[in-house]
């Protein structure tokens, strides 16, 4: 590649069709392998699904009826939802290769200004990260007109999006149970003696391995998980082959809606309620949308439709025909319909399959925190990042405990699968609820689809899945309160995190400290200027912190070479390393400000391997040789800025507290107490950045209210 002022042209190295073709080859094969490692990481809970899905279901003498209308509601639900909606329609509502309901959220907020916090709203019209945007794409509809002058649908759209990411790491408790769960209790088969209780235990030991596990990573065992998965995944519907030739081989012709149909006229309100079992088929589709920032597109889409697809409509056709011979055995519906010569290698296949897909949950939610954390909707806690190479391989010990601790609660406390299945179908259905209803709102502000076609996907769409949410809004009592519990409190911790940040960003920009202010503080007799490199972190970009006075004031000195940060989270997946560092000068001698944009699938502590004095410190001395605009010659602000950096650095940030008063309101005494709790038990900003101990330090204010 070639570049030139600012562009880039490709070679023309007089590649004729033998090179197209030797590329689309290799492009072939590198979406081939990548389908094949999907298997391990995506697929996981989806195709594990038939482990749990009939023990899940309260049936009650089902006839032969029953079960062909039940494969038939599977089948088309597994069809509509998992290829029609996703395969064909949500991995192309992708932001610069991310996918998630947080992602479709940064990708309409970037389209259209309907972000909350002032900090988080969409670029300017100048930004260089819209350029290359047309103008008629950046031009809001009317729906996003309407969103940009209602701040309660803005509202209503964050807490729509802040659910899905708090049903996710709901999921990332409920997988892990269900499935291992679900796999160890096939040793009760050839051992009837063994109780439950014990199974159980086994269980929840099996997850505490596993989690104890995290710290170091899965770079060193991930090989292993598409290797498992694919044995999982072609075994499974080779038995289901079997079944069906064996016990019933027109199990197909449920395939018709016909079946459907009678089902419900057959069962009215106990088939209704039924569909919170049969959902559960569908669990981890989701995963094929939010992991889409590992993966292609491409190879998402043909790893499913040419495996996973198939295999569960045959594993599941398989077990049908299994109990429409033996009705009654739908408590252990997978195992009882493993031939028994291979019933012990697939219950270790089973086992090691619940694990991988219990470890891609989790990883999951790991990735959902740090994506919370990085924009600032979540309290700052530790994120380890485990692999060198894979930059998505995340880990964070707070999380990772509070998991474990929630995952051996609901094995011990539910005990059977019944429970957690009831659980387990309220987190799934929701997710895909929310996904419809932002990628409704995707196609009609940013793709700009007509109404009409919109409705055509929205409608069937909604009215299908909010009927699976009515079914399973009846199981709320038997277990499904659970992911309402976790839900609603992760989302009170991120109001009031949000609030409280919300609260201080209005202070800090009422009171910020103009350039003319800070002049005339430096001018000041008793101010000195001492030797010394201090970056001096701020949330605002236009003016300055008000802690600055404060520091100024109290400290009766600046160092002579002062660079203000400012960490600007941006809502997009990734920013380009050649846009995360953008250096100005400021007007005082020696006074610099620094920008620094990050998305919120980017490591904080950027590329390369220096922290982040090393990095702006480049950036700066590179901005010093191109413009030779300042008072002082470019060599002569090289040996001040050498200068400083030999005489030492420190890293100078605010922490300013709140301090609510007798008169304060009861929102703000609650919302805001709530908030310094959180503020004070959560990590602090500079060890993100690799800032080391000894430099830092920390200037307290309080703000009253």
């Amino acid at each position: 590649m070639d570049l030139e002022a600012g562009s880039i042209r490709p070679r023309s190295d007089g590649g004729g069709p033998a090179a197209g073709r030797e590329t689309d080859d290799s492009n072939v094969w590198k979406d081939l392998f990548l389908a094949y490692k999907t298997l391990g990481v995506v697929f996981g809970g989806l195709v594990t699904s038939p482990l749990y899905v009939y023990p899940s279901m309260n049936l009650s003498s089902p006839t032969e009826a029953d079960y062909l209308g039940i494969y038939s509601i599977m089948f088309w639900t597994l069809t509509l939802i998992g290829v029609v909606k996703y395969v064909c329609i949500a991995l192309n509502a992708d932001d610069h290769g991310e996918g998630g309901t947080f992602a479709m959220y940064s990708l309409l907020c970037r389209h259209a200004d309907i972000g909350i916090l002032p900090s988080k709203r969409v670029y300017a019209e100048e930004d260089p990260l819209l350029h290359s945007q047309s103008a008629i794409a950046r031009r809001p509809s009317r729906l996003g007109k309407f969103f940009e002058q209602s701040i309660t649908a803005r509202r209503v759209l964050l807490f729509i999006a802040v659910l899905g990411m708090c049903m996710l790491i709901g999921d990332g408790i409920l997988t892990p149970a269900i499935s291992v769960l679900s796999a160890i209790d096939g040793i009760r088969g050839p051992f009837p003696t063994v109780s439950k209780p014990v199974v159980e235990a086994l269980s929840a030991a099996i997850l505490i391995g596993l989690f104890l596990l995290q710290k170091y990573g899965t770079s060193k065992v991930s090989f292993l998980f598409s290797p498992i998965m694919a044995a999982w995944t072609f075994t499974t519907p080779i038995i289901g082959l079997y079944s069906i030739v064996h016990y019933y081989p027109g199990i197909f012709k449920a395939i018709s809606p016909y079946y459907i149909v009678h089902f419900f006229l057959r069962n009215k309100r106990q088939g209704w309620q039924l569909l919170g079992g049969t959902v559960l088929c569908i669990t981890g589709a989701e995963a094929m949308f939010a992991d889409l920032g590992h993966f292609s597109k491409k190879a998402i889409q043909m790893a499913f439709l040419s495996s996973i697809y198939p295999s569960l409509v045959l594993t599941y056709a398989g077990q049908t025909a299994y109990l429409i011979k033996n009705v009654n055995d739908f408590g252990d519906g997978f195992y009882k319909f493993v031939p028994r010569p291979v019933y012990w290698p697939m219950f270790v296949v089973a086992t090691l399959a619940a694990i991988v897909a219990s470890q891609s949950l989790i990883s999951a939610t790991f990735s959902v925190i740090k994506q919370s954390v990085v924009l600032d909707y979540f309290p700052r806690v530790k994120v380890v990042h485990t692999s060198q190479h894979k930059e998505g391989e995340v880990y964070s010990p707070e999380i990772n405990y509070i998991l474990m601790v929630l995952c051996v609660g609901v094995i011990l406390g539910f005990g059977g699968g019944k429970a957690i299945g009831n659980a387990f179908g309220v987190v799934v259905i929701m997710v895909m609820l929310i996904t419809t209803v932002l990628l409704t709102l995707v196609m009609i502000i940013i793709w700009r689809t007509p109404l009409v076609l919109a409705g055509l996907y929205f409608v069937p769409f909604f009215i299908m899945e909010g009927a699976y949410v009515s079914a399973v809004f009846t199981k709320i009592p038997e277990g499904g309160w659970l992911p309402f519990a976790v839900s609603i409190t992760l989302a009170m911790i991120m109001f009031g995190w949000y609030y409280g940040r919300q609260r201080k960003f209005e202070y800090e920009m009422t009171n910020k400290v103009s350039l003319e202010h800070l002049g005339e503080l430096l001018a000041r007799p008793e101010v000195q200027r001492v030797p010394g490199l201090c970056f001096f972190y701020s949330n605002i970009q236009d003016g300055l912190t008000p802690i600055l006075g404060h520091y100024i004031k109290n400290m009766s000195s600046l160092h002579t070479v002062t660079i203000f940060v400012t960490l600007r989270p941006l809502l997009v997946a990734k920013v380009d390393q050649s846009e995360r560092i953008l250096i100005n000068r400021l007007g005082p001698n020696g006074v610099y400000g620094c920008t620094v944009q990050y998305g919120y699938a980017d490591n904080l502590s950027l590329e390369g391997g220096d922290d982040l004095a090393a990095q702006v410190t480049s950036c700066l001395q590179w901005h010093i040789q191109m413009d030779t605009d300042g008072r002082q010659s470019p060599e002569e602000e090289m040996a001040q800025l050498e200068a400083a950096r030999l005489a030492g650095v420190v890293h100078v940030r605010g922490k300013m507290r709140f301090y609510v008063g007798e008169d304060a309101g009861w929102f703000d005494k609650i919302m805001l107490g709530f908030y310094e709790f959180l503020h004070g038990i959560c990590r602090s900003a500079l060890p993100v950045l690799g800032m080391p101990l000894q430099q830092r330090v920390e200037i307290g204010m309080l703000y009253k209210v």
